[in-house]
């Protein structure tokens, strides 16, 4: 690890003056847990002149319940998130992705808008100074040259964030504020598929909420990720199932992964099982469906092929046990 460079520390009060403070200091970046973002800062990866601490802004942690659904702010915990009551019983997958972010102090610290907000990860970029110096750099990073595809252009760092896989089966919202005013848009569309540039933010942005839809309340649903460890690792790969039934047939059905692909991904197909019942032959097409959507690439000591097989793997015995 280096050590920590100079920069000036702003706390402000409000979301509104978190955004002014950010255009008014294009080299800064905004900071809650911290869990990430410092990391990178020792490993010499980021080098901000200024970094606005949200943890002050007290409307970021609030967490209300209307006749819409569930409104999360961005700098709730992921502890919180992990076992606050309501998230529990009517969004279970999103408090058991919340509980599987690294271990117990993380959660104390990391926030809801950061686990969202993650950078991009990837075996050649996530190192210390002096080993990404000897392989000159990468494409994410002061390099020329993605290691993991030799020749592209393209950055192939995969997004591994717990908790967004878990909020896109629930068609979950974000809240969004920049110069320009507030703005709602599907968490779906925070994400694109580009290793160095995987989000959407306009410049300045801040993600100040998240918003989950009372119509899919208490759908059962689940989260599970693999993972070289048992605690602290991010996740190889990682399924978030939201599965409706009615009698022994699907009512209403939905898929997401993480850690396959530079952005948290919907997999596209599951309306085909709607309305049909479950057995062996239709959840190996499905295993297999998810198996050919997961993009995974040598961004981790893991092998593509292994961790292809294992979501689609995961994604089956999730769906198998809610359908049950």
């Amino acid at each position: 690890m280096e050590y920590m460079p100079n920069f000036q520390l702003h706390r402000p009060a409000t979301a509104k003056e978190a955004v002014k403070l950010r255009s008014d200091n294009s080299a800064a970046q905004y900071v809650a847990g911290g869990t990430d973002l410092i990391v990178n800062v020792r490993r010499g990866i980021e080098q901000p002149e200024n970094l606005i601490d949200l943890s002050a802004i007290a409307e970021l942690k609030l967490i209300n319940e209307d006749k819409d659904g569930l409104h999360i702010g961005a700098g709730v915990t992921l502890k919180e998130v992990a076992r606050n009551k309501k998230i529990v019983s009517k969004y279970q997958a999103v408090a058991e992705a919340a509980a599987a972010v690294a271990g117990i102090i993380h959660q104390q610290y990391g926030t809801l808008g950061g686990n969202l907000c993650l950078d991009t990860r990837c075996l050649y970029y996530n190192q210390s100074e002096w080993w990404r110096q000897s392989n000159d750099y990468c494409l994410k990073e002061r390099g020329d040259t993605c290691h993991v595809a030799s020749g592209g252009k393209q950055c192939f760092a995969a997004f591994s964030g717990d908790v967004a896989p878990a909020l896109l089966v629930f068609q979950a919202e974000v809240d969004l504020i920049g110069l320009k005013g507030p703005r709602r848009i599907p968490l779906a569309k925070l994400y694109q598929n580009d290793g160095m540039d995987h989000l959407t933010l306009k410049a300045g942005e801040l993600l100040t909420a998240v918003h989950l839809p009372k119509v899919l309340a208490g759908c059962p649903s689940r989260y599970e990720k693999t993972r070289i460890r048992g605690s602290i690792d991010f996740p190889l790969a990682g399924a978030a199932v939201r599965l409706k039934m009615k009698g022994k047939k699907v009512e209403d059905f939905a898929i997401a992964l993480t850690g396959v692909n530079p952005y948290p991904q919907i997999v596209k197909g599951t309306d085909e099982y709607v309305g049909n019942a479950f057995d062996d032959e239709s959840l190996d097409k499905l295993r297999d469906s998810v198996r050919k959507q997961a993009k995974p690439m040598k961004t981790t000591t893991v092998a593509p092929w292994y961790r292809r097989r294992v979501i689609g793997a995961v994604a089956r015995r999730l769906t198998e046990e809610l359908a049950g």
